[in-house]
């Protein structure tokens, strides 16, 4: 089933994914980020569900289906580099920043700040483009309200 969408994201030169296969490789990156501390939280499916339904109007039902989706892919998908540079190349950097937020949303979702999750994050947020200091802002704004 990911075979091909594995391909694409892999290519030497990848193209823009298109939308759902864009949405999949999005919360496949979220899953990701929540199994980074070796436990992947109740608390954090929860939230990566809420993200899918407000970033994509989703019903609750077709987020939980999704982030089944995304976990599987997640487990089969490529180191993280490649990983995330199929997201850069194919997402604007204004997007690439609300995804960082997301990503710290759900990072955070659990009320521990785990030192691996934030090792994790770093490398991600500059494997997409963003810099240290538009990923602290990032964090901070789901820190500290909604």
């Amino acid at each position: 089933m990911f075979a091909d969408l594995l391909r694409r994201m892999t290519a030497p030169e990848p193209e823009t994914l298109p939308e759902p296969d864009a949405r999949l490789a999005l919360a496949a990156l979220l899953v990701r980020v929540a199994r980074s501390d070796g436990d992947y939280a109740t608390v954090e499916a929860s939230r990566i569900d809420r993200i899918l339904v407000h970033r994509h109007g989703l019903s609750p039902f077709e987020a939980a289906k999704l982030r089944g989706e995304a976990e599987d892919l997640e487990a089969e998908a490529p180191d993280t580099v490649r990983f995330t540079r199929a997201i850069k190349d194919g997402v604007p950097l204004d997007d690439r920043i609300a995804v960082m937020k997301a990503l710290w949303a759900v990072a955070l979702a659990d009320g521990d700040r785990d030192a691996e999750e934030d090792g994790f994050l770093r490398l991600v947020a500059n494997l997409l483009g963003i810099n240290d200091r538009d990923s602290a802002l990032a964090r901070q704004a789901v820190d500290t309200g909604p």
